[in-house]
């Protein structure tokens, strides 16, 4: 059964955008306790690039479908995991990377929604927040994305956030964003 293509983002209305949200539903990889088999022989790149063995899986609906049975363990690895096989997957930065943004409303009436590589759509909230670490190279922006995963936010949507939270320069006690009533600082803490 093929995939659904994805939706154009900015043509969406927030109501279709939190039906989209309602209906992806995922598999329940956090109920699913079988015995470790051994590597996946897969990794995900910094950029959201997966590869399997050096080589890039290039079929998005392949890395659409092993997305969705991603889960991070207890000591911070990651397995892809089904009801019977959990195999290792080698993460080098986050899982995911959110590579659109859309945001309605002000203030704290904001809400940004971001898509990621995957096609998974994400509200930033309390329960998906944002946080920005400083690396070495400067600011390193994440999104959770669900069960201990984040998303590294790409430069460009990262640019988007920067330019929302400085045409609020001095409207908050430190420069920041608001989605869905939670308020996110900028600056790393």
């Amino acid at each position: 059964m093929p995939m659904r293509p994805l939706p154009d983002l900015a043509s969406l209305s927030l109501a279709e955008i939190a039906q989209l949200m309602e209906e992806d539903r995922l598999p329940p990889v956090e109920r699913w306790n079988p015995t470790h088999c051994g590597d996946s022989g897969m990794t995900i790149l910094r950029d959201g690039r997966w590869l399997h063995e050096g080589a890039p899986i290039t079929r998005e609906s392949m890395v659409r479908l092993f997305s969705t049975i991603l889960r991070r363990e207890p000591d911070g690895s990651y397995v892809l995991v089904t009801p019977v096989e959990k195999l290792s997957i080698a993460v080098e930065d986050a899982p995911f990377v959110a590579s659109e943004l859309r945001a309605e409303g002000e203030g704290t009436e904001s809400r940004l929604i971001f898509r990621l590589n995957t096609g998974d759509l994400v509200l930033a909230d309390a329960g998906h927040p944002l946080r920005f670490e400083q690396g070495a190279d400067g600011p390193l922006p994440y999104l959770q994305v669900r069960g201990g995963m984040d998303a590294r936010i790409a430069r460009p949507v990262y640019y988007e956030l920067v330019e929302r939270a400085l045409a609020r320069e001095g409207q908050d006690p430190v420069p920041g964003l608001w989605s869905a009533g939670s308020f996110f600082p900028l600056d790393a803490a």
